[in-house]
This record gives structure tokens, sequence and C-alpha cells, in this order.
């Protein structure tokens, strides 16, 4: 079976207590999503990462945000803040940004990559305008997503890969959310939807 590692947002702003819009418990998790990574490399998976990529006039960022559709400054480009925190750092990703590449480039561009990096402005990732065409080119049977924060990047995302008929597993302990309520209110959607859920422990014992 065809598996990728998709990585939402595991940047400082989210992860870090001091971030601009620390998701509650992220830190927490921070060692579970490292060993993910670092099981993925090992099994030589391709690790799809996003990551926000925001400057101050994106209609996404609000001095008095609704945290549904606008929310306070965060990851700004150029800041510590938009980094992707040491646990999952990629070694040398290609960054594919938001001007759109003709589809048929993308082969070539990822050929031989494992590790891919695609910035966006929006909670969803497929307002990237190649992020289609990367899931295309992978086209896997499985995507194994982790990530922050739950109910909001990881539930675009997710829903955005059921919409396309891809399979997704969750990975319960690799994830936080900004809502208790909320997070809860996505996870049993997602579960009706057919995702599957799995612990670190169980997902690396599989690819070991």
């Amino acid at each position: 079976m065809k598996r990728i590692l998709w990585d939402v947002d595991t940047q400082v702003d989210f992860m870090e207590p001091s971030g601009k819009l620390y998701v509650p418990n992220a830190r927490d998790v921070a060692p579970a999503m490292e060993r993910l990574v670092d099981a993925a490399r090992a099994a030589r998976l391709v690790h799809v990462a996003s990551a926000d990529d925001h400057e101050l006039t994106d209609p996404e960022i609000s001095d008095t945000p609704d945290f549904r559709n606008t929310y306070p400054r965060h990851c700004l480009r150029g800041t510590r803040g938009a980094e992707k925190i040491l646990e999952t750092k990629q070694r040398d990703p290609l960054p594919l940004s938001l001007v759109p590449f003709p589809p048929s480039l993308i082969p070539g561009l990822v050929a031989g990559k494992r590790e891919i990096l695609l910035l966006k402005k929006n909670f969803d990732v497929f307002t990237n305008p190649n992020t289609d065409a990367l899931l295309g080119v992978l086209d896997p049977d499985e995507i194994v997503v982790f990530g922050v924060a739950t109910d909001v990047c990881d539930d675009a995302a997710i829903r955005g890969f059921l919409q396309r008929g891809r399979r997704v597993l969750f990975v319960e302990d690799a994830a936080s959310g900004l809502d208790e309520a909320r997070t809860s209110a996505c996870t049993t959607a997602w579960r009706d939807q057919g995702v599957q859920f799995a612990t670190v422990e169980e997902v690396v014992a599989s690819l070991g």
C-alpha cells in the first residue's frame, strides 16, 4: 500500500506556548509528531507539509478575529513564528507556493523528492493551486494526517481529501485542536465518513 505522511501546519506560532496563535496542548504532542516524522523518514515515505505563509493584507488576518474565518496575526512571512518546529522540520523540501505550475510540470518537479512544502494563505490547503496536481501525481492509497489545529486546518485538509475520494488515516495523539467541542464534532463527522484513526505507536509499528 502506497502511503504518504501529511503534516498540517506544525509551525512555531501554533506549536509553541509563546506563539501568536498557540493551539492548546500542541507542545505536549510535539514528541509524538517527531517520532512519526522520524519513522516516515526511515521508511522513505513522502512527507508533505502544509504551512501558513501570511502577510498582513491576507483576508484571514484580523485585529478583531472571529476564530472561524479570521484569526489574529500569525505565521507572518519571514518571522520565526512561520518556521516549522524542530521536531517536524524538513531537511530539503521542495516548496510549492501559490504560483500555479502547469499540472504537466508537477511530475518532473516532485520526481525523487521525499519532502514537499505547500505554502498557503488560507486554512484550506486546497487553496494552493498546486495541491490537487500534487495529490494526483503522488496518488497515495492512504494519507496519514497529523498536525494542528484538528478543528481548523486538519479538518479542511481531511474534508478536501474525502471529497476527492482519498483514504485517510488520522493520527490522534499527534494532533491538537483549538476548541474542544468543535474538535469533537469534526472527529465524529470524519468517522462517519470513513476516516480511520490510529496512534503514533500503531503507525510506527506498521512502518517497521
